[in-house]
């Protein structure tokens, strides 16, 4: 069954989509590309009527390291590949990168920017797209950051507390 996109995103639930797999996943950085910083990730996934809660922390990272990391551990997490499972991020760089295909074009231009740079975080892009690979139906949903949409501030409440485990 295809995913079927909603407005409400607060309308989400477990029973509004028994069949698909709902993940919000964030990530967050203090002094975010500064020395000694601290970063972490948080991701809810839903699926009849079960809420996991899962996050992390790194030090010496980046808040886009972390955004990745978030969707990359959501997907790890998902046993049963066969199931649709929709993302929903508030990262545009996440979200920009799979809806507009950024990476197939850094893939034809050997892991180079259009800038002739080397595509940032490529060790996570490479993770994250494989495990793409791997499932049968996965979409990409771009939200609005801080906008009251209750499991995206869940997520960002969980990579935020993440990192207060660091200290």
């Amino acid at each position: 069954m295809p995913f079927v996109c909603c407005r409400d995103y607060n309308a989400l639930s477990p029973n509004s989509m028994t069949d698909n797999i709902i993940i919000y996943c964030d990530g967050a950085c203090s002094n975010n590309q500064q020395r000694d910083n601290r970063g972490g990730w948080g991701a809810i996934l839903l699926y009849k009527g079960v809420v996991k809660e899962i996050s992390g922390a790194e030090r010496n990272t980046t808040n886009n390291r972390m955004e990745l990391l978030a969707c990359i551990k959501a997907l790890e997490a998902v046993k049963n590949h066969a199931l649709p499972v929709a993302v929903f991020t508030d990262s545009a760089y996440l979200a920009n990168c799979l809806l507009q295909k950024w990476y197939q074009r850094w893939q034809k231009n050997g892991w180079q920017t259009a800038g002739k740079k080397p595509v940032e975080n490529k060790d996570l892009w490479l993770r994250l797209l494989a495990l793409k690979e791997g499932f049968s139906l996965l979409t990409f949903h771009k939200v609005a950051g801080h906008s009251h949409i209750e499991l995206n501030e869940r997520a960002d409440l969980l990579a935020k507390e993440a990192i207060q485990k660091l200290l």
